[in-house]
């Protein structure tokens, strides 16, 4: 492996994205390089005056099947796979030139496949072949070749080819992973389109970093923000960001739960976040309204916390914000004179997310050690017509809107989870709690003296009757859990004795 500085004499350039391109190879022009180029890419170049030389007229083979064939030829692929201490006699044998640095990206396969009604001949149209070929051959030969996929890279190696006479082995050697890992991002994207099944034998991500944060959950670890390289529905990490401080790992994993938390509803609602679980969520017809409401469902808990709006923020939720401490407000989008008064607020987080309806069906990754679960999201839905009524007592309409409206906040809640509500208003949120009595007991307190009428939601059955014993007497008029445990009958005859209607929706929404 020669690990010593290589020059540069002859360069093979062939790009769909022309950015910069033109400047590349004027200035490697200026320092005496050769080109060798294809199609629209050496079109560019000689449009700019500048010496190229096609590679149908190096390889002396024309360019065929529609442009299909260009590249894969052995004076091409010699010429960049050849080890300089060991293929010198073959190479002149054969009349191959050495080629020293490559310059290449691929066909716009991932812009492609987004595009309405795109179909499947057109995708495969759009998957390079000659170019991952040259790609992976010179960053391969990393001993000998310097190859750039990155038009962010032209400048760097072109101020080290003039300062040093050369490309350093570290140089290569970065670029070369660089490229590695430009060319399975592009293979993973087609793997993942053109695959039959979301959850298939093989499973393949690939991201793109956006940003380092400045640390982790904890200051002691790295960490940074990566994005699909596939444009997704409005999310936190395609918002733009009007005003505030960097945003941390944590703000972007609450700011997430509450986005998704908020997704939940169609009329206007609010979400407030602490830690990962709501603290205050309300539903209605006026989005200030809906604030108000969900600030003051747990005010102490919302200090600090991350407000999700999924309608305009308006002025007087801006006036009411800048009161209070609150690390980030998101929403669709923003009135002029909420933005100014945020303004005075320089350290406020203010995301504007851009219109967004209920979340897509997808999948969603953790990792464990040793591996990967994958998972659909949880977009289920119920209606009146999933609640079966198990109890003497029926719920009234209220208690039944209340109901469908808490089971929508539940599946954003860590599980064990349970919640009281009333009027399209979160009461007291009880999140993940090793013991479902406990999440009880932690949600009738946060309540306060505001139970009675209201409903209790829980997000997976009740083992035993205790948890209705300990609401018998707060007011609580319902209850809404999935049923389906061995002692369903001994919770309803507690609800029996106590008053109290219960329906099971015959399917939970944990979240772990």
């Amino acid at each position: 492996m020669n690990t010593e500085k290589t020059s540069v004499k002859t360069a093979l350039i062939s790009v769909s994205n022309k950015n910069g391109i033109v400047e590349l190879g004027q200035r490697l022009v200026g320092l005496g390089v050769e080109i060798i180029s294809t199609g629209g890419t050496a079109k560019a170049l000689r449009n700019a005056g500048l010496q190229v030389t096609s590679v149908s007229d190096y390889t002396g083979f024309p360019e065929i099947m529609g442009g299909r064939v260009k590249t894969i030829n052995p004076l091409v692929e010699g010429g960049i796979l050849g080890l300089r201490d060991q293929h010198v006699r073959e190479a002149e044998a054969h009349d191959i030139k050495w080629i020293d640095l490559v310059v290449c990206n691929l066909y716009p396969f991932a812009e492609t496949i987004q595009k309405p009604d795109v179909t499947l001949g057109t995708a495969l149209e759009n998957i390079d072949i000659g170019g991952p070929t040259m790609i992976r051959s010179a960053a391969k030969n990393v001993g000998w070749v310097g190859v750039v996929v990155d038009p962010a890279d032209y400048t760097t190696v072109l101020d080290e080819l003039k300062s040093d006479g050369g490309l350093a082995f570290g140089t290569r050697k970065r670029l070369s992973a660089k490229a590695f890992g430009h060319t399975a991002k592009y293979d993973t994207l087609i793997h993942n389109h053109l695959k039959d099944a979301p959850l298939s034998d093989d499973f393949s991500l690939t991201f793109e970093k956006q940003t380092d944060l400045r640390y982790g959950e904890n200051p002691h670890q790295k960490a940074a923000a990566y994005k699909a390289p596939i444009a997704a529905e409005p999310n936190v990490l395609n918002a733009t960001i009007h005003q505030g401080k960097k945003l941390s790992y944590n703000n972007i994993m609450d700011a997430d739960g509450a986005l998704a938390c908020v997704k939940e509803f169609d009329e206007p609602a609010c979400v407030v976040v602490k830690h990962a679980n709501p603290c205050g969520v309300a539903a209605g017809d006026d989005i200030t309204d809906c604030f108000h409401r969900a600030f003051n469902a747990d005010s102490m808990s919302a200090f600090g916390g991350i407000v999700a709006l999924n309608r305009t923020c308006t002025e007087e939720i801006a006036e009411a914000l800048r009161k209070i401490f609150i690390e980030i407000v998101l929403a669709p989008e923003f009135e002029d004179g909420a933005l100014a008064l945020f303004a005075k607020k320089n350290n406020l987080r203010v995301l504007e997310i851009g219109q967004f309806g209920a979340r897509d069906p997808k999948l969603e990754y953790k990792y464990v050690d040793g591996g990967l679960l994958v998972q659909e999201t949880d977009a289920s839905t119920i209606t009146s017509d999933n609640l079966s009524t198990v109890t003497k007592m029926k719920p009234s309409e209220q208690n039944s809107a209340d109901m469908l409206f808490g089971w929508k906040v539940l599946k954003n809640v860590k599980s064990n989870g349970i919640l009281t509500a009333k009027d399209n208003t979160t009461l007291g949120i009880g999140p993940g709690q090793v013991s479902r009595v406990d999440a009880v007991e932690i949600a009738v307190r946060k309540s306060g003296d505001s139970l009675e009428g209201a409903i209790l939601a829980s997000d997976a059955f009740f083992p035993f009757r205790d948890s209705i014993d300990r609401i018998a007497y707060c007011g609580l008029r319902a209850v809404i859990q999935p049923g389906g445990s061995v002692r369903d009958e001994e919770v309803i005859a507690a609800c029996d004795e106590h008053g109290i209607a219960m329906v099971f929706t015959g399917a939970r929404c944990f979240k772990h």
